[in-house]
């Protein structure tokens, strides 16, 4: 598929198109093309880059890149690329699971977002800094921050943030033992994915609602989905999407008893999270695996597993996830 073309005060327009497309490495390497020319500096241009690269997973490119922008925006008083650099450097710190940082550039964002009267951004601040809360235990503030999030978004008709937001509330709600309230989250995060069509958010929402299925013991319906999220991952080309799916199938087989698939998708999930920096993703597959090792007699390899999503938990300030852990390693 050919690049679009533009004038070169178009750059950061054809860099954006890029991105919003899904074209991801396309944009880094429209990025590289213009990085020794004149335009190479240029803030709006690293921010669609940065968030090229963020999104491709290479995630000190993108923190790189972002941090420059973000230093130039500041410089010229520019507070809306400031905030649009600030909410991405959250996700980074997201992703690397620096929660102090990130939730400290999600809340600056947020204020921005709040003064600039900018809805879609304080939307997104929301979402995020609510899955901050909600990770680390937070239930009050996590679902305030997930209503202004989810209400923002459907005031703008913005299907892909409603369920961005709804696929948080399903989990937020399925961890809380609120089964109905999660079904439904989950329901209406599919549904709206299903009218955006993009292919990793239906990936994203479909593999949510297989994991809840799993928690209903509802296998069928979580094979089903299961297979529908790899295909669309697949198609996406989104590795770490497609490891998410491979965590949930892990989880599907270990509810079922088949270990030595629990532990062979759990280990493949790991070494796609470990790849791209994903700590919580890691995490939560080092846990899976420990529990498929110790049942297949492996004790000390289960062990070692165990300690390594107990310590991964602890950075994370995952306080639920941890307890968790440690009922089912108890059990």
């Amino acid at each position: 598929m050919a690049t679009p073309s533009a004038a070169p005060n178009d750059a950061a327009q054809v860099l954006r198109a890029l991105v919003g497309s899904g074209r991801f490495r396309d944009a880094l390497e429209r990025y590289r093309e213009l990085e020794a020319g004149p335009d190479g500096r240029r803030p709006d241009l690293q921010l669609a880059a940065a968030t090229a690269a963020t999104r491709l997973g290479e995630l000190a490119t993108g923190a790189s890149l972002a941090d420059e922008a973000l230093r130039q925006f500041r410089a010229r008083g520019d507070w809306d690329g400031s905030m649009r650099a600030l909410n991405l450097l959250g996700a980074i710190h997201w992703e690397r699971g620096e929660m102090a940082a990130a939730e400290s550039r999600f809340a600056e964002a947020l204020r921005f977002a709040r003064q600039l009267g900018d809805s879609l951004m304080l939307a997104r601040a929301c979402n995020n800094l609510a899955s901050v809360a909600h990770l680390q235990g937070r239930a009050d503030d996590a679902a305030e921050l997930f209503r202004g999030a989810l209400l923002a978004y459907q005031r703008l008709g913005d299907r892909r943030g409603t369920a961005e937001t709804y696929h948080n509330l399903g989990l937020a709600y399925g961890q809380a033992g609120e089964w109905r309230e999660a079904e439904d989250a989950a329901a209406d995060a599919v549904r709206h994915a299903e009218v955006v069509g993009e292919p990793r958010l239906l990936a994203l929402a479909l593999a949510g609602r297989a994991e809840l299925s799993i928690e209903r013991d509802d296998p069928a319906l979580a094979q089903r989905e299961l297979e529908r999220a790899r295909q669309f991952a697949t198609e996406a080309a989104d590795e770490v999407g497609g490891a998410e799916v491979d965590r949930v199938r892990a989880l599907a087989a270990l509810h079922q008893g088949n270990w030595p698939l629990a532990l062979e998708q759990a280990d493949e999930a790991r070494r796609v999270a470990l790849k791209y920096d994903s700590a919580l993703l890691a995490a939560e597959c080092a846990g899976i695996a420990a529990r498929a090792l110790r049942a297949l007699g492996r004790v000390e390899e289960a062990t070692e597993r165990q300690a390594e999503a107990e310590a991964g938990f602890r950075r994370l300030g995952a306080a639920s996830l941890l307890a968790r852990l440690e009922r089912e390693w108890s059990a």
